[in-house]
């Protein structure tokens, strides 16, 4: 079995994605892994920006317009050439449309890929969020997606259209509920408006920048270890 592609989604704009793909690429990378982004939000494409000037042997990155059927063709083909990348795609905002015509693409290739596909949904607490994700499921039923309650929308009691949804037990059927850690604002924007890696980040903020992001670092790590197994 090749490396596995990790799709990051959640459709709307704003829920988290692009904070948990940073979260994302910097656990992979920290446990020994090749990495290859592909980055599909093309009008705000914060994660390449943050990470493309950064590529070595470990990391590389790519961009596709997921919005048509050649974005399809050529994540696949970028899927392909890098077998042993695991890939992270982040999802644009308006991603579900161009997912719903054109995801079989994906979904019609894992086998001869030789690659599983998991995913990583991130909701807030409003209704959409839930009637994106049954979109989803639609196209790729038999995907194990772990749902992600981005705690900087408030406590895991508070998303009660996901918790009491139908929704919820379809996911915990393959997947899990997990909560997304909130990371103080001013370290999230400086992340964003100085382009920077976790690891760069790490490096290059003040003292409590650092210790706020060495915190959320190490809370996302616990996630992916849950998700993935790995405990």
């Amino acid at each position: 079995m090749n490396a596995s592609i990790f799709y990051v989604g959640g459709s709307k704009g704003g829920v988290g994605k692009s904070k948990l793909s940073f979260a994302l690429i910097d656990y992979l990378l920290d446990d020994g892994k090749q990495v290859l982004l592909l980055e599909s939000d093309t009008s705000n494409p914060d994660v390449f920006k943050a990470h493309q000037p950064h590529e070595n042997d470990a990391l590389v990155c790519k961009e596709a317009d997921l919005d048509n059927a050649d974005g399809w063709i050529e994540l696949v083909n970028i899927a392909a050439e890098f077998p042993e990348h695991f890939m992270v795609i982040n999802s644009a905002a308006r991603s579900n449309k161009g997912l719903e015509k054109y995801g079989l693409t994906l979904r019609e290739t894992l086998g001869e890929l030789n690659r599983e596909l998991f995913t990583f949904w991130v909701i807030n607490r409003q209704r959409d969020s839930v009637e994106l994700l049954r979109g989803f499921l639609n196209v790729f039923p038999d995907t194990p997606v772990h749902v992600c309650r981005n705690l900087y929308f408030g406590a895991p009691e508070k998303f009660e259209r996901y918790n009491t949804s139908k929704s919820r037990e379809i996911i915990e059927r393959k997947g899990q509920t997990l909560d997304f850690p909130d990371l103080g604002d001013r370290v999230a924007d400086k992340l964003y408006s100085g382009r920077m890696s976790i690891k760069k980040a790490l490096t290059e903020l003040p003292i409590g920048d650092r210790a706020e992001l060495r915190r959320w670092k190490i809370a996302c790590e616990e996630m992916f270890r849950t998700a993935l197994g790995e405990k």
